[in-house]
């Protein structure tokens, strides 16, 4: 199986192939899913002296992995004045000291190994309501005050244009320690790492089903692995393998284009520096520059099985609407890609008996957390749960009518956000 079409593949370093799992074998821990939750534990579990086999149905970082927007944004996919709400001023402290900490582990793993994956700071949220305007001052005021993150700063509408060539945003925020990257070149570059470390990575090794027994085995088409835990790491991939978490999560389908080169002035004028850009829309739109002068967009979603039939013309008007000045601009590539969401946009992490743990369900913040996840996970494998329950302890919903209706009842949600967005 090779990789899909698109700038990250074809900009990608290190790409190699790894075999089938073709006999049986025994280890401490069998993790399912070549993506940054199975390659973070899988990588966290070797340096904590487990044997690790991990499994990968395509290739590694061939899911959401590799095909994201780059954009690593501080803290958790809710804000922190709601997770003030939820769960009050010191649980959400903890949440935002957590997503802190998952930085620090790419920084540290891009310095560690050696990879090269384009790492650049900051990011540009775009408000785009007026009903929204002073939301960008009260956040930084909050992360200053509760969170000694005193880094970030409100933009007015005048100042916008310093940021990104657009009249769509009222006001906008900027996050100067915020991160993007090259994601697939981060997968694989992780992927290097825990083989170094030990692990054993075997690709187009799709899990057909696994034991719940202690020790599982874990069954693929030509080959089995006896261990005494599984990590199951496969996010919107995880189909019908695991009944018991599926219906907590919506897979859903998001797309990505890269225009033609633009060269260093015009891309300079598009948008002032490296740093990401979202909006505040619900169905968000994500941007940035590429190091050959790019832009790379990600807009528009779908949320059944299959990808539109073209992509590029599906997301070049989200592009336009933003920068009508690129209607001249061709687009190079364009590709999609799965993810999940949760009901409340919380992670969602736990252990199913016996031995079963996994993560799910970043919700659009996948890098930074699902990084983070992973480590969590090695950590309570290795019997230190203390950060683990943190997360496991979140709520985490049912979608109502289970995997059977959550496709319909999330289309008809879908309907009155994108009605929200464009009033």
């Amino acid at each position: 199986m090779s990789y899909p079409d698109s700038w990250y593949v074809a900009t990608a370093d290190g790409i190699q192939d790894r075999p089938a799992l073709e006999e049986d074998l025994t280890a401490d821990v069998c993790v399912i899913g070549g993506g940054f939750t199975g390659l973070s534990a899988a990588l966290n579990l070797a340096e904590l002296g487990k044997s690790v086999v991990l499994l990968e149905a395509e290739r590694i970082g061939f899911g959401a992995s590799g095909r994201n927007g780059g954009l690593v944004g501080s803290g958790q996919r809710i804000e922190v004045m709601d997770a003030e709400k939820q769960f009050g001023v010191e649980r959400s402290r903890q949440l935002w000291n957590f997503a802190e900490l998952a930085k620090d582990e790419i920084r540290n793993r891009v310095e560690k190994h050696g990879i090269d994956c384009d790492l650049q700071k900051g990011q540009f949220v775009g408000v785009h309501k007026r009903s929204y305007v002073g939301w960008a001052q009260e956040l930084s005021d909050v992360l200053t005050e509760r969170y000694d993150y005193p880094f970030c700063n409100a933009v007015d509408r005048e100042e916008v244009p310093d940021y990104v060539a657009t009249r769509n945003y009222f006001e906008g925020f900027y996050d100067p320690e915020a991160l993007t990257l090259h994601p697939l070149n981060y997968t694989l570059g992780l992927a290097r790492a825990a083989e170094k470390a030990g692990v054993k990575v075997f690709e187009n090794s799709r899990v057909t089903t696994y034991s719940r027994t202690d020790p599982a085995i874990v069954k693929t088409a030509t080959g089995q692995v006896k261990a005494s835990f599984i990590v199951l790491a496969c996010n919107g991939y995880l189909g019908n393998l695991e009944p018991r978490s599926a219906g907590k999560i919506m897979p859903i389908n998001n797309f990505m284009i890269a225009t033609e080169p633009l060269g260093a002035e015009r891309a300079r004028e598009l948008i002032s520096g490296r740093f990401g850009v979202h909006d505040t829309r619900f169905v968000v739109n994500y941007y940035r520059i590429s190091d050959d002068h790019r832009l790379l967009f990600g807009g528009g979603e779908n949320y059944r099985p299959g990808f539109p039939k073209d992509i590029g013309k599906f997301v070049r008007p989200y592009m336009l609407k933003i920068f009508p000045q690129l209607k001249d601009v061709g687009v190079d590539y364009a590709w999609g890609g799965t993810l999940s969401v949760t009901v409340n946009r919380l992670p969602h992490l736990g252990r199913l008996e016996p031995n079963v743990y996994f993560g799910q369900g970043y919700s659009g913040h996948g890098i930074s957390t699902a990084n983070f996840a992973g480590k969590v996970i090695a950590e309570a494998v290795a019997g230190v749960s203390g950060r683990f329950d943190v997360f496991a302890g979140l709520p985490t919903h049912t979608f109502p009518g289970g995997t059977m209706l959550r496709y319909p009842g999330m289309v008809l949600g879908m309907l009155y956000y994108t009605l929200k967005d464009r009033l």
